[in-house]
């Protein structure tokens, strides 16, 4: 699976994932490279209760599996992929679900199986000043459970988790589909911070760029127009899942909550054009600051040229007078040298008098006429 990342160096790699060896059987787990420790936590909640805990053994969610309030079980980082498939055992998950989840990043998606519904979603989240980094988030969804797993440890489900232990909205009356909706929700809007800090900085390029064009100006366009790639990889294909959300009947998602899902849906376009515009931005600026270079090496080369031009006539006086000759007779008379630079330096300023009412030099340099043809 091709996906991007984005070094130190600010170097986009293409090839992140390691995909299995050669002839491996299908559901072959093999954990990303530097993979985080995993951790589990789960909320178990319903109208009235709500309780939470970090997992120490897995046979601590067996039996709430089956309960009538709503599980959550969240688990953080891929490292563990014996937890996992443990865990995706207990909730009776394909072998090749478990490795779409482990085996990441995979290209956002939604599965319909029949107890339950396996979404693979894709978040965005600032690590740096100019740095954006997407992780793959896998959701299943149950009649009573929501699992789901992310590649980093610290995300955007805290707002989520403050809604169930302060009982605030509707989620703690609705049921786990409504848990669903709100992550893959908070997963979408994640990608809005990341618009919002690309955004800022292009503006303040835009300024760079106009005021006085860097090579370092360049190189963080470009960077910034990795960074919008990577963006646009992670929310392109979700537009895809939303929509067979919304489109398809399903017996695990109630029809109300597919009206949040619309709203997902609409989110997740605004964010596309966005990220779009944006696109269109960094390569606009890419034109100007070409553009820039292109009128500074103009104004160079007309200073230049003036200079060269004046210079012709004056390099032909010295070049006559320069000449050994015999019989020159200008060269025996006492006021030859004062005569030969008071000629010069007439026609010197004469080029530039002519120059400047023909608005070559000056203040007319950017572009004028001839005065003869000005109103």
């Amino acid at each position: 699976m091709v996906s991007d990342f984005i070094d130190q160096r600010g170097i986009l790699t293409v090839f992140r994932r390691t995909p299995p060896p050669a002839g491996s059987s299908p559901g072959t787990l093999l954990a990303p490279a530097a993979a985080e420790p995993t951790r589990m936590y789960v909320f178990d909640y319903t109208t009235e209760t709500a309780s939470e805990f970090e997992v120490s053994d897995l046979s601590d969610v067996l039996h709430l599996k089956d309960t009538a309030s709503v599980t959550w079980v969240d688990v953080q980082g891929l490292s563990d992929t014996t937890a996992i498939s443990r865990l995706g055992e207990m909730f009776g998950l394909h072998s090749l679900t478990i490795a779409d989840i482990v085996n990441a990043p995979a290209r956002p998606k939604v599965e319909d199986h029949d107890d339950y519904l396996f979404i693979i979603s894709s978040g965005a989240e600032i690590i740096g000043p100019l740095e954006i980094k997407t992780e793959q988030i896998s959701i299943i969804l149950g009649k009573h459970f929501v699992l789901s797993i992310q590649e980093r440890s610290g995300d955007n489900f805290e707002p989520i988790r403050n809604r169930i232990r302060q009982k605030q909205g509707m989620i703690r009356k609705a049921g786990a589909d409504h848990l669903a909706c709100a992550l893959l929700d908070a997963i979408i809007d994640s990608h809005y911070p990341c618009l919002e800090l690309i955004g800022d900085r292009l503006e303040d390029l835009e300024d760079d760029i106009l005021e006085h064009s860097d090579k370092e100006s360049l190189r963080q366009v470009y960077h910034l127009r990795r960074q919008l790639i990577s963006l646009r990889r992670s929310i392109w294909p979700q537009r895809e899942v939303l929509s067979y959300l919304i489109r398809e009947e399903n017996k695990l998602l109630k029809k109300p909550v597919r009206a949040y899902f619309r709203d997902s849906y609409d989110h997740c376009v605004q964010i596309i054009d966005v990220t779009e515009t944006f696109r269109e931005m960094c390569s606009d600026l890419s034109d100007v600051y070409l553009s820039s270079l292109s009128n500074r090496m103009n104004e160079i080369m007309k200073v230049l040229t003036v200079i060269s031009t004046i210079f012709i006539p004056l390099s032909f006086f010295a070049g006559v007078y320069g000449m050994n000759f015999r019989h020159m007779p200008e060269l025996e008379l006492t006021w030859t040298y004062p005569l030969f630079w008071i000629l010069t330096i007439t026609c010197a300023l004469s080029m530039l008098v002519l120059f400047r009412r023909c608005g070559w030099i000056g203040s007319s340099a950017s572009g004028g006429t001839p005065v003869k043809n000005r109103k």
